[in-house]
């Protein structure tokens, strides 16, 4: 039989490990080490320690967030699972010099800094920006709704919370009222009388939660028009309830503000709103302040730049603001594709984009066959009759529709009737209707008017057209190769702070890959 030498996979060593030489193994990692060690102040952090006068040593605020973002480039979310890479993986040990924060230390690090956090995001853009990286021509808005750590089922209006109040108080008297009978039964029924208080006790707990929250949250107010009452939720007040490709979500929406050149982050936001149209404004705003703070640049949209964000974002008081601002944006209607000839002949998503016959209804002699003078508002029907102006009403900024109806006696003895009628028997009634028409007509240069022409036009066409390759690869890298599909924290401030270390990942790559890192 051959002779081996002995081999036993069970046995320990000692191994000398020099800890930069590690580092060398990982491109990412050892440009976090440069960025943080020669980059980056981290003294926004220091102002929560308070041990200066005695007491525990802390963990210096580099090792954390070494380790964290090194974990969030691995798809390691969880702080148990950080603190494992800590004690078995070689990079994570050379990244914390052979330390090992407790998961608790590393969970309340990432939910204390929200403010730190900005500071490092901003001092990372300032360091894109001095490589060259940030290419100052078109920046790309979008959003990505995710799950928060809350509950959907515990969302609702107030007056539904205090509804879902009284039917737990009720539940609660039947219960006491069950067990109060079992009291005078054998013992046997002892494990009913176990099971009942085991209920009894989370119907008080949940009682308790929401008849706290009733006496103390006020109505959550939606931002539209005509401000309603939206869901609140118990668990996590500023989250709400998001309608999302994959059905309805309880979370937060993480708006991303990217340039072009190489798809940096230069904003990232959360917002506890479903819709897209508020956070437009407050976004601009903020990289304009960023870039004023940082020294990148004293007015941006002064300079030109191209701003593109999808139809979610588009209305009329957003086009008024870009319009008055002069801020150089192309941001399409949601039917901006219907009014180019590219898309003519595109399905949408359940059929035709445009169907001329509706199954179980009948078709009738469209619009268009009807003669409109949109200047002496007035219609012609197309057996030659003139139809009179039933109403006239706003319809949008800068738009009006007017109704028509064919006079009863026209339509009554039309030869057309019956194919210009759905219920061409109606007419012969003497209650019934005539043909009816209605039109769309301008009455003015409204901003979303002013905005059509722009996303309408070769220039608008062309600059559209990077949205979705600038920032849709954005979401993928930090969902799809980061794994975040969720939000682990609660309340905006502690999830943006979230949002950020997981866009700080992705920067940080960029400058691994395009950036020159120098020690």
């Amino acid at each position: 039989m051959p002779n081996f030498k002995p081999d036993d996979y069970t046995q320990s060593t000692m191994v000398v490990i020099n800890f930069e030489d590690q580092l060398a193994l990982d491109p990412f990692a050892l440009t976090l080490h440069h960025l943080i060690d020669n980059c980056i102040d981290l003294s926004a952090f220091y102002n929560k320690y308070k041990n200066d006068g005695g007491g525990r040593a802390a963990y210096n605020p580099s090792i954390m967030l070494k380790i964290i973002l090194f974990a969030y480039s691995k798809g390691v979310q969880s702080s148990r699972d950080i603190q494992w890479q800590c004690e078995h993986n070689t990079i994570f040990k050379a990244l914390s010099c052979d330390s090992v924060p407790h998961w608790t230390s590393i969970a309340k690090f990432i939910s204390a800094h929200p403010d730190a956090i900005e500071s490092v995001f901003e001092q990372v853009l300032l360091t894109c920006d001095r490589q060259g990286l940030l290419g100052h021509e078109l920046l790309a808005i979008d959003g990505c709704k995710m799950s928060s750590n809350a509950a959907k089922e515990h969302s609702g209006t107030l007056n539904e919370f205090s509804r879902k109040r009284e039917k737990i108080r009720q539940r609660i008297a039947h219960c006491m009222k069950q067990h109060k009978q079992l009291d005078k039964r054998k013992p046997r029924e002892r494990e009913r009388k176990e099971r009942l208080e085991k209920q009894l006790a989370s119907l008080d707990k949940h009682f308790k939660k929401i008849d706290q929250f009733l006496k103390t949250a006020a109505p959550r107010m939606g931002q539209g028009k005509k401000p309603k009452e939206v869901k609140s939720n118990i668990t996590d007040n500023e989250s709400a309830k998001m309608t999302t490709s994959k059905g309805t979500i309880q979370g937060y929406n993480g708006i991303a503000t990217v340039d072009r050149k190489h798809q940096i982050i230069v904003d990232a936001q959360v917002f506890g709103e479903g819709q897209e149209y508020h956070t437009l404004r407050p976004v601009l705003e903020a990289v304009k302040d960023r870039y004023q703070r940082t020294g990148i640049n004293e007015d941006i949209y002064a300079d030109g730049i191209v701003v593109t964000a999808d139809t979610g974002y588009s209305n009329e008081s957003n086009n008024a603001y870009l319009k008055d601002a002069h801020i150089n944006a192309y941001i399409p209607d949601r039917h901006f594709r219907s009014r180019d000839s590219k898309f003519k002949d595109q399905k949408a998503k359940h059929g035709k984009r445009h169907q001329d016959k509706v199954k179980g209804i009948q078709a009738v002699l469209p619009a268009s066959e009807f003669s409109f003078d949109p200047r002496n508002k007035t219609c012609i029907c197309p057996a030659g009759n003139t139809m009179w102006l039933s109403s006239e009403a706003s319809h949008g900024a800068g738009r009006l529709k007017l109704a028509f109806e064919g006079k009863l006696t026209d339509c009554r003895h039309c030869t057309k009737k019956h194919a210009c009628m759905r219920n061409p028997d109606s007419a012969d009634t003497r209650a019934g209707h005539g043909r009816q028409v209605s039109f769309t007509v301008s009455t003015g240069r409204s901003a979303t008017q002013w905005m059509m022409r722009r996303v309408d036009s070769a220039v608008g066409k062309y600059n559209y057209s990077h949205r979705m390759s600038v920032v849709e690869p954005v979401f993928g890298n930090i969902g799809t190769n980061k794994r975040l599909n969720r939000f682990s924290l609660r309340g905006k401030e502690k999830v943006q702070g979230q949002w950020r270390l997981f866009c700080l990942v992705h920067n940080i790559e960029k400058m691994m890959r395009y950036g020159e890192m120098t020690t």
